[in-house]
C-alpha cells in the first residue's frame, strides 16, 4: 500500500496527493493526518490535488471526511491545485465539498489559512516575539 506524504511547513501540514487513491490509501491518509495534526498542533492542512486528473465521488467524499476530521482537531483544510475539469466533475457529481475551502495554489492556500487564524505568513516561521525594528540615530 502506498502512503501519501505529509510535510510540515511552519503551522501547516501539506499533503500532496500524487497517487491514485484506493480505499486503503485513503483510510491510511486520514489516520496519518489526524495523528500528525495532534502531534504537531498545526492549525492548517493544505491538500494539493494538482496531480489528480480525475476526482470521482470516492475522492470527493474522502476530501470531505479529511476536512471534517481536521476541523474537529482545530485545523482548517484548504484544497489547492484543482484543475478545471476536476471542478466541473465535482459539480456534475453534486459534491459541494462542504467545509473545504479551495485555492488555486499552495501559496494562496497558505494565505487563506493565515487570514483565518489572524496572522501573517511570517508568523509561522518566527520562533521569537514580534518586535518592531528600531531606528538608529
Amino acid at each position: 500500500m502506498e502512503r501519501v506524504p505529509i510535510l510540515k511547513i511552519g503551522d501547516i501540514l501539506l499533503v500532496s496527493i500524487q497517487v491514485d487513491m484506493s480505499d486503503q490509501t485513503a483510510v491510511a491518509l486520514q489516520e496519518d493526518l489526524a495523528e500528525r495534526i495532534v502531534a504537531t498542533g498545526c492549525h492548517g492542512v493544505i491538500i494539493d490535488i494538482t496531480a489528480l486528473d480525475i476526482v470521482d465521488s470516492f475522492v470527493g467524499r474522502m476530501l470531505s471526511t479529511i476536512a471534517s476530521i481536521s476541523r474537529v482537531l482545530d485545523a482548517e483544510t484548504v484544497v489547492v491545485g484543482m484543475r478545471p475539469a476536476v471542478a466541473i466533475t465535482l459539480v456534475e457529481l453534486g459534491l459541494s465539498l462542504n467545509g473545504i475551502r479551495t485555492a488555486l495554489n499552495v501559496e494562496r492556500g497558505m494565505e487563506l489559512i493565515a487570514a483565518g487564524r489572524g496572522h501573517d505568513e511570517d508568523d509561522w516561521f518566527d520562533d521569537g516575539p514580534d518586535t518592531e525594528p528600531t531606528a538608529s540615530p
